[in-house]
């Protein structure tokens, strides 16, 4: 092999060309060897101009000015960290497997350095996206000339996607994800601001349904209402709003400092009721979750036994002779995610049941032992919490309300949205409880009331 060194080829006549071998000929640029230009040159190795390194990236990595490098993030994300930018540096990246939209890719700039103007990180979350960049100047810092999809901006803020609407509602600067099911909340740029990372939020379990009985023939035994779902919330100072007074900011174990990946979402619904003509206790509500953060459903309304534990405990059935209340803060939370269920009354026979508990009260006790059994009570439905996290009150996680036999049905906080108690003689209904309010149904006959479903919102600052 021949070999020819020298440190410059001209061509023989000013602005002549330099023939560089024939039609079907191969060069070979060696591993580690790098082609540069004056920056005003065009053609081969101009600047912008990307060579592909085609060993695929599955970890964080520092790029290299001009290579494009293509990333596989099946197994988990990872950061691409830019070199410090000179005017015309490039650099590019894309989806080698097509899993951005799991695994997002982060690009970091290099110390203050921009992307598209804008300060921090960006993620790319869109299966098979690829994104071309290339360095002007201290004012825009990276740009992107080439995007698949988008030109994602560095923010100083969170930017996310999830929920109804899945861009999130705005309440001044702040934006509102609004959760009625499961789904993710996908963070794909956080801020540099360490403290508006840390986020909002309200999780609100499903509410246990109300005890049934299946009317004047029965051994009206049911009747109890069904207790709230747990609810649990966190007030971020850089997100505030007037709270419940559950606010578990207090408490650091509470707090959520979100980072750019994405956070599935679990939103319980509401205990089921058993078809009448029936005679059978509620079920419990189901879970809500966001994060480290799981609500409790709601506890079911006992039929001859007590009320069921939960997020707040369900009331216990008619003539239990004061039988307990479901425990309500199970397992316990600080502050406590609810309330205890009411107990049933006194004695065996005309001795109402107990009232499903809330968020922000107990639920009461039945009334009795009565004669005549006109004069017994079901008992009332614990109320519930409002707060603004929305960006205006509503209230969440009432109890549900107790049947009578005959006597008075228990009735229910306007706090809180609980299912109102029907009665055995003569038969009427409960009302389930507000749906995404975690609220617990009210007891009654033939059929109780189902339990509300719950709800996660989660609140951070935009802008």
């Amino acid at each position: 092999m021949s070999e020819v060194k020298v440190n410059k080829i001209s061509p023989r006549t000013a602005c002549g060309t330099v023939t560089l071998g024939d039609s079907g000929d191969t060069f070979t640029i060696p591993s580690g060897a790098t082609i540069t230009n004056s920056g005003t040159a065009s053609g081969f190795g101009a600047t912008g101009e990307i060579s592909w390194d085609t060993t695929v990236k599955t970890a964080t990595f520092t790029a290299t000015a001009g290579i494009g490098y293509f990333c596989n993030t099946t197994s988990g994300v990872f950061t691409v960290n830019l070199p410090a930018g000179s005017a015309g540096d490039s650099v590019a990246v894309v989806d080698y497997a097509n899993t951005f939209d799991s695994n997002g890719l982060t690009v970091t700039p290099n110390g203050a350095e921009k992307i598209n103007g804008g300060e921090g990180d960006i993620v790319l979350i869109v299966a098979g996206q690829s994104l071309t960049l290339v360095y002007i100047d201290g004012t825009e810092g990276w740009k992107s000339i080439v995007d698949s999809t988008t030109s994602p901006v560095g923010s100083n803020f969170i930017q996310a996607t999830g929920g109804t609407p899945c861009a999130g509602a705005t309440c001044g600067d702040y934006r509102i994800h609004t959760f009625t099911g499961p789904g993710t909340f996908c963070v794909s740029s956080i801020s540099p601001v360490a403290a508006n990372n840390l986020v909002s939020y309200m999780v609100l379990a499903g509410g246990g349904s109300g005890a049934s009985t299946c009317g004047p023939t029965g051994p009206h035994k049911g009747n109890s209402g069904g207790g709230a779902g747990g609810f649990r919330e966190l007030v971020s100072p850089t997100a505030p709003y007037t709270a419940s007074p559950l606010d578990g900011y207090p408490t650091p174990g509470n707090r959520i400092t979100v980072t750019a990946t994405g956070y599935p979402i679990v939103v319980g619904g509401g205990g089921a009721v058993v078809p009448g003509p029936s005679d059978a206790p509620g079920t419990k509500g189901s879970d809500a979750s966001f994060s480290t953060i799981t609500s409790t459903g709601g506890g079911k309304g006992g039929f001859g036994e007590v009320g069921g534990p939960g997020g707040s405990g369900g009331g216990a059935g008619r003539d239990m002779n004061s039988a307990a209340g479901g425990t309500g803060n199970t397992p316990p939370t600080t502050p406590a995610q609810g309330s205890n269920g009411g107990a049933s009354a006194p004695g065996t026979g005309n001795s109402g049941a107990g009232g499903g508990g809330g968020a922000g009260a107990v639920g009461t006790a039945g009334t009795g032992p009565a004669s005549p059994y006109t004069c017994e009570a079901g008992g009332n439905g614990g109320a519930g919490v409002t707060t603004c996290v929305t960006g205006s009150p509503v209230s969440y996680a009432g109890g549900g309300g107790a049947a009578s036999y005959g006597g008075t049905p228990g009735t229910v906080s306007p706090v809180g949205g609980g299912g109102a108690a029907g009665k055995s003689n003569p038969a009427a209904c409960g009302t389930a409880g507000a749906t995404n309010r975690g609220a617990g149904g009210g007891g009654g006959s033939p059929n109780a009331g189902a339990g509300g479903s719950g709800v996660v919102i989660i609140r951070y600052l935009y802008q």
